[in-house]
């Protein structure tokens, strides 16, 4: 009985060993952005050239590589090229905010496929305002030409305040949303969707996005400030997200500004949001002003471009506090890149400029201070990578999980039947 044991043992050994060297194919596979050949996977694998071969060809045959063809001659026989099936299986991103919600779907190469965007309904709780998101990202996929049998397979709900990623809930600060705090809205979503679901601060997903595809491109330690009606930062510190022990890193918004407020009604008074919040701004320079928010901003901004002394002097008010927050921010993280976003910054260069005059003022070796360039796409952008990434690493765990008969058969199946099933 005993030789019998140690035999199964021996036995699993060379599959375990082989579905840890799949999966080592798939990632080399996953990390190149074009086309790679079976030499290229072998020098990043440090696996032999028949073993990469052999796996390569499973991963074909489960639809997770595709075979190109043959590439350019170096010499000898042209290579034969594989590439990341990114036409596997969908994703999508959400962004929740105060007056609009907006929609992506992409391939799992984080490409963009469609995009949408609708007023967020002004009068629904919780399970209803998560219902008509799910039935939005329902029919954004239907509308989309996809290949057949390619469904989502992961959502990231990008959030205006803190969340516990990891149970999916709304830690608090939340301004327009204060009955989703502490409910889980990862799993009722996910439940909704029918697909994994991803919850996560909106700022925090904006300076992945930028990260990724923006301004912060090549910034492993950056900080991403958004300012608007709500004001509130994403931090890399090298690069991977700064949460905090509370998931509360990043929420400026609270932040000290006026040390006599501290004892008589602060967070009313004294913090940034209340002090720089787009709202507050707005109506310090006309608290007589009509329309909706947007189109009074647009009135100051129109304002201090044409030179009225009154909305410069708000605006200059409102950057020297932004520069200091931001000052103090940076003091404690060190980044080499702060990102601004907002209408103020998208407006022209004059706050900016000032911004960036007080932050090296205070900081001795300051870091390089810009605007977003992705502006309202940033939170989709890092949304639809955080998707992609745990797609892929799904895809992951299933190959290293215990082989079935037939791999073929799951991938037939379609990617939610791969994805639920060992391989």
């Amino acid at each position: 009985m005993s030789s019998k044991r140690v035999s199964d043992t021996e036995a699993r050994h060379p599959r375990q060993l082989r579905r840890a060297n799949r999966d080592r194919v798939l990632a080399a596979s996953m990390a190149k952005a074009g086309p790679v050949t079976r030499a290229e996977l072998t020098a990043a694998t440090g696996l032999s050239a028949p073993t990469v071969g052999s796996l390569a060809g499973e991963l074909v045959r489960l639809g997770l590589l595709h075979e190109l063809g043959r590439g350019p001659s170096t010499g000898g026989r042209r290579p034969r090229a594989l590439q990341f099936n990114a036409n596997y299986g969908l994703v999508a991103g959400i962004v929740l905010e105060g007056r609009t919600t907006r929609f992506a779907l992409a391939d799992l190469a984080g490409r963009t496929l469609a995009t949408s965007q609708a007023p967020t309904p002004q009068d629904h709780g919780p399970e209803r305002l998560l219902r008509w998101m799910s039935e939005l990202i329902r029919s954004l996929v239907s509308n989309t030409e996809v290949p057949a049998g390619r469904g989502l397979l992961a959502v990231t709900a990008g959030l205006p305040g803190a969340v516990d990623r990891k149970p999916g809930t709304v830690a608090g600060l939340m301004p327009g949303f204060r009955s989703w705090e502490n409910l889980a809205v990862g799993a009722d979503l996910e439940r909704l969707v029918g697909a994994p679901v991803v919850i996560e601060n909106d700022v925090n997903l904006a300076v992945l996005g930028e990260h990724w595809q923006g301004a912060a491109q090549g910034h492993d330690t950056c900080v991403f400030i958004s300012l608007g009606v709500g004001i509130g930062a994403g931090i890399l510190i090298g690069g991977e997200l700064h949460r905090g022990h509370h998931s509360l890193a990043g929420e400026i918004a609270v932040m000290c500004m006026a040390s006599d407020d501290l004892a008589r009604n602060f967070g009313t008074r004294g913090c940034l949001e209340t002090l720089v919040g787009l709202d507050s701004i707005v109506h310090r320079w006309r608290p007589e002003a009509r329309g909706d928010l947007p189109q009074r901003t647009a009135q100051l901004l129109r304002a201090a471009r044409a030179g009225e002394p009154e909305a410069l002097q708000v605006l200059d008010a409102a950057a020297t506090l932004i520069g200091m927050a931001a000052a103090h921010v940076s003091l404690v993280i060190d980044p080499s890149l702060l990102v601004l976003s907002g209408p103020l910054v998208g407006s022209g260069g004059e706050v900016l400029e000032r911004v960036r005059a007080v932050v090296s003022r205070i900081i001795p070796r300051p870091p390089k201070v810009v605007g977003s360039t992705l502006g309202e796409r940033a939170m989709l952008s890092g949304s639809l990578l955080v998707a992609t990434q745990k797609v892929q690493e799904r895809l992951r765990q299933s190959l290293r999980g215990p082989e079935s008969r037939t791999g073929e058969s799951q991938a037939a199946a379609g990617p939610a039947g791969f994805l639920n099933a060992s391989t």
